[in-house]
């Protein structure tokens, strides 16, 4: 099991370097695929999907994430993306009322949340990616969260002792927790020393990006922790198989999942403005 998931996360790392260093319509095409299929996972597990062929909450949402993609790529205003947005929930609500009373509030309001939860933020990636420089602070979103994953699992096996949530996540520590944002803090700074200086030498870019990768490292464990609470809450195990000794698309990018929102906003408000 351990060989599997060492091959797994090399294969992983190898791939996020090919895509994110090329961008473009590589990355998004990428993300796309990941998007949709987070989503798949995530009406899956809510037990909103049909194995047999596709319900109207599937096609409206598989249809919306493909338009939203396409709209981030090809609009140069981003606010057609809010867009996007509005009319994903107003078709939904078309369904709700138009098949009334075949679906329930609350599986319309789940479907609109898995929409909004995995493929809208995933998005982010790309959106860091397409910023001034964003080459080199897209890292910032896997250096906050696998960074701070790997850090946080040596600490907590070595000096763990006081539960962080002791009753949805057992085996994660508060000292864990901490070397997590400590690891994430020390390899963002050593990144921007060694890397991002020599291209952004006008401001304080260590500093700033030990700030962004400190706040990301605790978003991103938020994130690990939501996405365990949505699988235990439904009895799940893992969302998916689709990566080897990790599962789905929503177990290995849980965190990633948060924390490329926040680094997009960190880095507009701390290096673009």
């Amino acid at each position: 099991m351990f060989m599997t998931r060492l091959m797994s996360s090399i294969v992983l790392v190898v791939l996020a370097l090919v895509t994110i260093l090329t961008g473009g319509y590589l990355l998004a095409a990428v993300l796309l695929f990941l998007a949709l299929t987070a989503f798949r996972e995530l009406m899956k597990a809510c037990k909103l999907s049909d194995p047999k062929r596709l319900n109207g909450l599937e096609m409206i949402g598989y249809a919306g994430i493909t338009a939203y993609y396409f709209l981030m790529v090809f609009a140069e205003n981003k606010i057609y993306l809010f867009l996007a947005l509005i009319t994903i929930l107003v078709a939904f609500m078309f369904l709700y009322v138009f098949t009334f009373p075949r679906y329930h509030a609350e599986q319309i309001m789940c479907a609109f949340f898995c929409v909004a939860y995995a493929p809208v933020m995933l998005s982010f990636i790309y959106l860091v990616r397409s910023l001034p420089y964003g080459i080199y602070t897209v890292w910032m979103i896997f250096i906050s969260s696998w960074i701070c994953d790997t850090c946080a699992y040596v600490v907590g096996m070595l000096l763990g002792r006081h539960k962080l949530a002791p009753v949805l996540s057992p085996k994660k520590s508060v000292e864990g927790a901490l070397g997590g944002v400590l690891g994430s803090a020390v390899v963002g700074a050593v990144y921007a020393i060694a890397v991002v200086e020599t291209v952004i030498s006008d401001q304080q870019i260590t500093w700033i990006f030990v700030l962004i990768s400190s706040v990301g490292a605790v978003i991103s464990q938020v994130g690990d922790l939501a996405a365990s609470a949505i699988k235990r809450n439904h009895e799940i195990k893992d969302y998916g198989r689709l990566i080897p000794g990790h599962g789905g698309v929503m177990d290995r990018f849980d965190s990633v999942i948060f924390t490329a929102p926040m680094i997009y906003f960190l880095t507009l408000l701390l290096i673009h403005s």
